[in-house]
Order: structure tokens, then C-alpha cells, then sequence
């Protein structure tokens, strides 16, 4: 129920090991989506790549058929796995309560038919955190940690925690990586003479820091300073935006555009001065990378692997999570100094050159999965 297969993209290496790749529909909205079309892209043409599809993302479905899924999926994947014997399994989770409890599933079955995993964790809580009120399930995490082949992260402060609180679990840190775009950093791009182009990209929801950010584009209306904000994606907190947006009375100041993607993304992007993202829990968000690819400065708070990416007036700005009024002023400092706008905008793209590639990224997890395969 609700299992979906799909091919590798490369022309070469269906002969190779096989891997079967766990996350949500690869047209989906998702960090994850966009992390399993750059593995079917670009991962070393040694191994054959498929798909089992989980989660709700990208499925129009009832609550009914929901939780039949649920219920069904598990036997699915134990019939994919005896049908096509893959000698990996991938699975794509996140700390938080409804992914790890649904991917230990998953996470049982594969291990149960002998297969090698890799358990790939895109964000959440840090293990310490997740548990914290309880010994008895903060004891089974850690050993649910210990059973996959090998646990992936995105950052350092990431890896130093999972290894502290999992000593036996083998941890590797490989980070997101993102295309490289064509962009225009030319100092034109960045002058005085138009407002400054602000944008959030991605899940709508309250934690990202996607109300505080209207708030300083009101208080910059406020000091007089001319901005202007563009917030595209799609989430639960849509409605809070708007009734935001409204109260605030920034009219075509701040405007929703809705889910964007491939060329209109682009567009966006490099018609964007700052990317702001003032959340208070992440991982490692494409849009950040992506947007420091097209030359947007990223005004960030410094949590999960975003340090990782990110140094303070090196690459971007960082603010404390959701605070409105230093959002604010780290905007008002760039609005004000659009020579410091620019040589940001120049670093930050070089960052993701140097250190962000998707070359990088397909190199690691081949290693990954020869040292398994």
C-alpha cells in the first residue's frame, strides 16, 4: 500500500549493488525530496538506485487511507525488500516524534531481512534533547542508534552529539549540497536605488521564524527604510502569515507567492538580496544553500549545521532565533551598506563552490556505500 518505485536516473549502473532510497515523493516540496533527486542524479553509476516512498508528502489521500498506509506499509517494504534484494537501504528521517516513530519501523524490518542501512537524518532534535523526560526511551534510542550500518548528519555539532550520546553508533557527517547556478554578483545588482529584495523560502511553519520576519520588515517600514519581502512555499502556518501580513498593514511589502520550483525558483533567487531564516530548530536547509549559490546573504540564526555553512560577517549575518527587532537591525545594517551586501554575497557563493558541490556530495556517499556494498 502506497509503495512506489522508481528507476535511477543514470544511464549507467543498473548492473550495480542496489539501494533502495526511503523518503517522500520526489515531487514533493521537501528538503528531503530535493536530497533524493540529487542522489538519483548524481551518486557514482556503480550502483542502481529505486525508491519506496513514505509519508504523507505528495500524496492526496484521506485520513482513512492514511492510516491504512501506515498500517500496510511496513509488510510493503518487507515484500519489496524479498522481490528486489537490494543489499542497501537508505532511509531519509528527522528527529521529531511522527518520523522517528514511523522510520523505526522501517528501520525493524530492514535490519530484520539482513540488510545493510543507512539511516540518514535530516534535522530534528539533538538525541540528548529528543527523550530528555524519560532514562527508558532515552536508553532504547541508544540502541536503536547502534543498529543501522552507519548513521548520517549534516553537521559537526551534529556528529560530536550523536557520537556522545551513541558511542557505539557509527556516525559520519556527510552535508547538503546544492547545483550550482548561473548568477549576476555585479555590484549593480546590489545598489541603493531599489528597495531591499528580502525572501523566505520553504515549509510554512511558526518555528521558522517566517512571522518574525514579517515584523522586522514592519519595523524597517517603520525606521524608514525601504525592504521588501516575498515569502514562497506552502505549510500549515499559512493562514497565521496572512493574518500577519494583514495586521501589520505592509500591503505589497510582503507579498505570498506560493510553492515555486525550478526555473521560477531560480528567478527568485536572483532577484533576492537576503535570504532571512531567524528559526529556532534546522538542519541544513537547501534554500540555504541554493540562495547563497544565486548570490542572495543569508541572515540566519546559528543553529543545527548552519554554522557549518555560514560564518558570522564572513558569508552572511547571524541573529538570535525569532528576534524580531535584531532581525531587523541586521537588515537595516545591509539596506545601509550595499558594499558590504555585495562582498557577502560574494563570499557566500564562493562558500558553496568550495565546499558545497553536489560533485562532493555524490563522492561521499559512493564511499559510503562501497564501504557497505
Amino acid at each position: 500500500m502506497g509503495e512506489k518505485a522508481i528507476t535511477s536516473l543514470a544511464s549507467a549502473g543498473t548492473d550495480g549493488p542496489h539501494v533502495l532510497l526511503l523518503g517522500p515523493a520526489r515531487t514533493a516540496l521537501s528538503g528531503v525530496s530535493t536530497h533524493l533527486n540529487l542522489l538519483f542524479d548524481s551518486v557514482c553509476s556503480d550502483f542502481c538506485l529505486s525508491q519506496f516512498q513514505v509519508g504523507s508528502e505528495g500524496r492526496a489521500e484521506s485520513r482513512t487511507g492514511m492510516l491504512v498506509r501506515l498500517a500496510m506499509s511496513p509488510f510493503a517494504l518487507a515484500a519489496r525488500l524479498l522481490r528486489s534484494r537490494p543489499r542497501i537501504v537508505h532511509i531519509n528521517t528527522a528527529f521529531d516524534p511522527k518520523g522517528y516513530w514511523r522510520d523505526l519501523v522501517y528501520l525493524a524490518v530492514a535490519k530484520a531481512l539482513r540488510r545493510k542501512v543507512v539511516y540518514q537524518i535530516h534535522g530534528g532534535a539533538l538525541p540528548g534533547e529528543f527523550f530528555a523526560g524519560s532514562r527508558a526511551l532515552s536508553a532504547q534510542l541508544r540502541r536503536v542508534l547502534s543498529w543501522p550500518d552507519a548513521v548520517v548528519v549534516l553537521g559537526r555539532n551534529e556528529m560530536a552529539a550523536y557520537r556522545e550520546f551513541a558511542p557505539h553508533a557509527r556516525v559520519v557527517r556527510i552535508a547538503n549540497a546544492v547545483p550550482l547556478c548561473a548568477a549576476d554578483l555585479r555590484a549593480e545588482r546590489y545598489t541603493a536605488k531599489r528597495p531591499l529584495a528580502v525572501a523566505y523560502l520553504g515549509r510554512l511553519a511558526a518555528d521558522k521564524g517566517i512571522l518574525e520576519t514579517i515584523e522586522a520588515v514592519r519595523i524597517l517600514r517603520d525606521r524608514g527604510i525601504d525592504a521588501c519581502l516575498t515569502i514562497a512555499g506552502a505549510g500549515a502556518a499559512l493562514d497565521q502569515i496572512r493574518a500577519a501580513i494583514a495586521t501589520t498593514g505592509l500591503g505589497d511589502r510582503a507579498r505570498l507567492v506560493g510553492a515555486v520550483t525550478g526555473a521560477a525558483k531560480q528567478q527568485l533567487w536572483l532577484k533576492t538580496d537576503v535570504f532571512a531564516l531567524p528559526t529556532a530548530r534546522e538542519g541544513l536547509p537547501y534554500a540555504l544553500l541554493e540562495a547563497m549559490s544565486c548570490g542572495a546573504v543569508p541572515v540566519v540564526s546559528p543553529v543545527g549545521a548552519i554554522p557549518d555553512v555560514v560564518q558570522d560577517q564572513v558569508h552572511g549575518l547571524f541573529v538570535p532565533a525569532r528576534d524580531s527587532r535584531a532581525l531587523a537591525d541586521a537588515l537595516e545594517r545591509l539596506a545601509t551598506d550595499r558594499a558590504l551586501l555585495h562582498g557577502l554575497a560574494l563570499a557566500a557563493r564562493a562558500r558553496v563552490i568550495s565546499e558545497f558541490s553536489v560533485a562532493r556530495l555524490a563522492q561521499e556517499f559512493t564511499v559510503l556505500y562501497r564501504s557497505l556494498a
